[in-house]
């Protein structure tokens, strides 16, 4: 029998992750600035409770659509954190983190050959879903020469007729770059006169600095009967590895998604929901404190860190969202991949090249601060000896 190859040629042609990569060659010695997850525990307040429903064993199925009660407590807060009303659980599908509730949206909208458009750089996971659920990326650039947002102009040249929808993602990762309000009401009227979905991922929406609050595309004119929005409760609340997230949106769109989810994942984690249940009841009974100590923190490690990075004559524009900051590594005279791949060589700090996120981050790195002041510290001065060097 002859040799064959019976992996499909969709995943043959999609790259392994850019950020997995240089996690696999962490060691005990090197300090991490590559993969996004809070250095914060998932703090006791709902941690144990939860842990306690589960000695109590409650780890059934729940509903496809996820828990009742959680569904109830996220119409609250999304009412209360972003003053988007849905009228019913029905609008809410819970999912295994934010990531799988993309990739059901994609696969619950695309048919083959639609096109989807994505601003870059970008998370990495982005193209490959909408390749995964048939449908094709259009990537359209963003710079550090307007702070990384995506433009209205820039979307519309961008539209043919087989667009059908586009993928928002901010608080962005790897720029750390933000939508302001006027940003978004500019965005939503070309969307509107086009009649296009929007996907807008906001997973990062509680890291935002500055003073204004996130503002949500779905709150713009004509917006929320058109926009699916993705999020969860990994950034926010600590709590990456009870990969619980949730989309929120359109009935018939929900409805969507959850046929493919029950047919593929049944329902999230039972214990991981308790554990939301309790983390989303605590924060409305302390008006969010845990949340707010995380983010005074991220505030200060932000602040520092762009001053270093400025100091060592590595471009990095203010920053006013998620746990990234973006520099340019241009002045160097070194790829981006080179500049990653030497520096770990050199002095064992980790950093991603700004190409895991798509070809316009050449030129780019993406350094992570959810990590302690101690290690921030330590690993600029190691980068700033790799520089001098």
């Amino acid at each position: 029998m002859k040799d064959k190859d019976f992996v499909s040629k969709i995943v043959q042609r999609i790259p392994p992750s850019g950020i997995r990569k240089y996690f696999d060659l962490l060691t005990d010695d090197c300090i991490s600035f590559g993969v996004g997850e809070p250095d914060f525990p998932t703090p006791d307040s709902f941690r144990i409770p939860a842990l306690e429903e589960l000695k109590q064993g409650r780890v059934a199925y729940t509903s496809n659509s996820g828990d009742p009660h959680l569904r109830q407590l996220l119409i609250r807060f999304m009412l209360e954190r972003y003053e988007l009303s849905y009228p019913s659980i029905d609008n809410i599908l819970i999912t295994v983190g934010a990531s799988q509730a993309l990739d059901l949206v994609f696969r619950a909208i695309l048919d083959p050959g639609d096109e989807v458009i994505i601003h870059e750089p970008s998370y990495v996971a982005y193209a490959p879903d909408i390749l995964l659920a048939g449908g094709v990326p259009v990537s359209i650039e963003t710079s550090a020469s307007n702070s990384f947002r995506v433009t209205p102009e820039a979307i519309k040249a961008a539209i043919t007729p087989r667009t059908k929808a586009i993928l928002l993602a901010y608080p962005n990762n790897p720029t750390g770059a933000i939508l302001k309000e006027e940003h978004l009401q500019e965005i939503a009227k070309v969307i509107s006169d086009t009649d296009l979905l929007v996907v807008s991922d906001e997973i990062y929406a509680e890291l935002t600095f500055g003073g204004d609050r996130h503002h949500s595309i779905a709150e713009m004119p004509n917006m929320f009967d058109r926009t699916v929005v993705i999020n969860g409760f990994s950034k926010a609340f600590s709590m990456t590895g009870w990969r619980v997230g949730y989309a929120a949106g359109p009935k018939n769109l929900i409805s969507a998604m959850r046929k493919v989810h029950q047919l593929t994942m049944l329902c999230a984690p039972t214990p991981a929901q308790v554990c939301a249940i309790h983390a989303l009841e605590e924060s409305f009974r302390t008006d969010y404190a845990d949340m707010k100590r995380m983010i005074d923190e991220y505030a200060v490690r932000r602040a520092y860190i762009i001053e270093r990075f400025n100091s060592m004559g590595l471009p990095c524009f203010e920053t006013d969202g998620a746990f990234y900051v973006f520099p340019s590594i241009e002045s160097t005279g070194l790829k981006s991949e080179e500049f990653c791949d030497r520096l770990l060589a050199a002095e064992k700090v980790v950093m991603i090249p700004g190409t895991a996120f798509g070809a316009f981050g050449e030129g780019h790195i993406r350094c992570c601060y959810a990590t302690s002041m101690e290690d921030i510290v330590e690993g600029m001065n190691r980068t700033q000896r790799f520089l001098g060097r």
